[in-house]
């Protein structure tokens, strides 16, 4: 599996070539840019240009970029209508929240990707039939506008009641639209099973996001530092279909932590060097 980090961990940051320079020296060959105001202004046309000048010399490649999760640069505290869902059911705001999404498919006119991860509904909402609607009538124009610019949409397992394995399959069915998956490791956990998440999805799998937490709290943790996931198992089967998808880090910045790039890739020694009580 090819190492690949998120840019969420250190979202709180403008991104800047400084900073893709360092993930490669890392020893990185993928990115997924997380795609927050305030760190890539996907409005901002000089920092797109900036990044396209850069990624067109490098050896570093963008795999992704996860779609935003708000209109604003504070993670949504500026008001409700800084909340970016393709649930929402006032047609007219729903409108305005694909155009937003459609902003960053753009940026694959200047840095081509191959996948955008899109969140289905918003952490802990409840599932309501009518949402199913809202979402299709939303994904389809956004995975039209993606396809036109040879992206892949993914929609990503969520802790809320209509992002689970089960309801993601269900949406899928009902909907008839053709889309694969980012399996999120930390989610599944929160959803009690990491094991009937991933065989649920595993024919979809495309990318993944892989962290921590305590089975309740989306803290995005370094694998092995708190948290309560069953590493070696969780290896075992994301190695069950080796070469489809990344091991992707998708880690939250911590307090104090002098070189977070070094933490990651100790990260990755770690979850590469497990192996299950029957391997040799």
């Amino acid at each position: 599996m090819q190492r690949a980090l998120s840019t969420h961990l250190f979202a709180n940051h403008r991104l800047t070539t400084v900073w893709l320079e360092r993930i490669w020296n890392a020893g990185i060959p993928l990115v997924e840019i997380f795609c927050a105001r305030q760190h890539l202004d996907y409005r901002n046309k000089a920092q797109i240009a900036e990044l396209g000048h850069w990624f067109r010399d490098a050896e570093l490649k963008l795999h992704s970029l996860h779609a935003p999760m708000y209109t604003d640069e504070v993670w949504g505290r500026s008001g409700p209508n800084s909340i970016i869902t393709i649930t929402e059911p006032v047609k007219s705001k729903r409108l305005d929240m694909v155009d937003e999404i459609k902003r960053t498919l753009e940026i694959a006119e200047t840095v081509p990707f191959r996948y955008l991860i899109q969140h289905l509904g918003v952490a802990w909402e409840e599932y309501d039939e009518r949402k199913i609607d809202y979402a299709f009538s939303a994904l389809e124009e956004i995975n039209l506008f993606a396809r036109q610019r040879d992206v892949e949409v993914l929609l990503e397992n969520t802790p809320n009641e209509l992002a689970s394995a089960e309801r993601l399959l269900m949406f899928l069915d009902v909907t008839h639209l053709h889309l694969n998956v980012c399996f999120d490791v930390g989610h599944a956990h929160m959803r009690g099973s990491v094991e009937n998440e991933y065989r649920l999805l595993k024919p979809r799998i495309r990318s993944t996001h892989v962290h921590d937490n305590n089975g309740s709290d989306d803290s995005h943790l370094f694998p092995n530092s708190g948290g309560t996931i069953d590493w070696t198992r969780a290896m075992d089967l994301l190695r069950s279909a080796a070469g489809q998808y990344p091991l992707l880090l998708e880690l939250r910045e911590v307090a104090g932590m002098p070189h977070p790039l070094d933490s990651a890739r100790n990260a990755f020694d770690y979850l590469e060097g497990l192996k299950s009580p029957n391997e040799s």
